[in-house]
């Protein structure tokens, strides 16, 4: 008796200027032990050598799907681009600069399907590596026997994914019918992740799996590490916006207050880069779930001003940054 067929499962590889690195990591997805996979891969307008490093590897592997897009959309568009081409049970959403270790898409197959249809989302952890593929620490910190010293919240995290980021994005495995069921990444802001913890964390329970199964690669320009250094922050923006979704998710006052945590950080860091009318924009939120702590009114103050943040501002806001944003 022939045995029958496994979920089918989408990765998607959304690529922009990744020449260095594409072709491994496409190939780490040949090199899945898990058989059932189809590849979508998404080029948002690179200008560098990664379109001729696609069309290379496609030519070797024919079954895969391709879309060169001619502008660059950015890639919450990029990704729905290749979600519409998606047929799997479940997808990866692959940066074109990490790689799948070969068992990461069977183990992760394999517990969803143990855990069931309200299980949107599996995840583990992560080995970070730098440019040359040096392995640098994972990502959740692990003693010397490679134990977890941290506990990472699973099952019902939603007021966990309000609060913080606490999840390593790459790693995850999405259960299709729950991207469907939100339509896709929001089109509208410019990074995907905490938008979509925050939707999909409300109604779909998270597992954790305490297996490194990707390495995520650190780059000096890549977009988490300039994500708060730009003089204008246009992720910043796109944050308020999911802030204000997760109030109106919100359902009890603890999640309030695991949202007033999120709106202080980001508040503050709209000051440091110096969108005075911004902190106010947060501030408005915050009034509205928590009264304003002494530190709120001091940055109120100080962003009506458009007072710069020099030397002894940065020592004020340090001294009261336990004080005003702990959780």
């Amino acid at each position: 008796m022939a045995n029958a067929r496994k979920p089918l499962v989408s990765v998607i590889c959304l690529c922009h200027n990744h020449g260095p690195y594409v072709r491994e990591s496409l190939e780490s997805v040949c090199q899945q032990t898990y058989p059932d996979i189809e590849l979508i891969i998404v080029d948002d307008a690179s200008t560098d050598n990664s379109p001729e490093e696609i069309e290379r590897f496609v030519k070797q592997h024919p079954g895969t799907q391709y879309v060169a897009l001619l502008r660059n959309l950015g890639n919450c568009r990029a990704f729905n681009r290749g979600l519409a081409l998606a047929s799997g049970k479940y997808v990866i959403d692959l940066a074109a600069d990490d790689i799948l270790l070969p068992q990461r898409v069977e183990q992760q197959v394999a517990a969803m399907e143990e855990l069931g249809p309200s299980y949107g989302v599996v995840f583990s952890d992560a080995e970070m590596i730098d440019e040359a593929g040096n392995k640098l620490k994972t990502y959740y910190a692990r003693n010397a026997q490679g134990e977890l010293m941290v506990t990472v919240p699973s099952g019902r995290v939603y007021k966990e994914l309000v609060k913080k980021a606490f999840i390593c994005t790459p790693t995850m495995m999405i259960r299709k019918a729950l991207l469907d069921e939100l339509g896709g990444y929001d089109e509208s802001l410019s990074y995907e992740d905490y938008d979509f913890w925050v939707r999909s964390g409300r109604n779909y329970l998270y597992f954790f799996q305490d297996k490194i199964l990707t390495q995520k690669r650190v780059l000096p320009h890549s977009h988490g590490q300039s994500f708060y250094k730009e003089k204008f922050n246009r992720h910043l923006v796109s944050t308020l916006k999911v802030c204000h979704k997760a109030y109106q998710l919100n359902r009890s006052p603890e999640e309030h207050q695991a949202l007033a945590v999120s709106v202080r950080y980001h508040m503050r860091q709209a000051f440091y880069v110096r969108q005075y009318s911004l902190v106010e924009e947060y501030l408005a939120l915050l009034k509205k779930i928590d009264s304003l702590h002494f530190p709120d009114h001091v940055f109120l103050i100080l962003s009506r001003c458009e007072v710069p943040v020099t030397p002894l501002y940065r020592w004020y806001l340090k001294m009261i940054r336990t004080w005003s944003f702990s959780s």
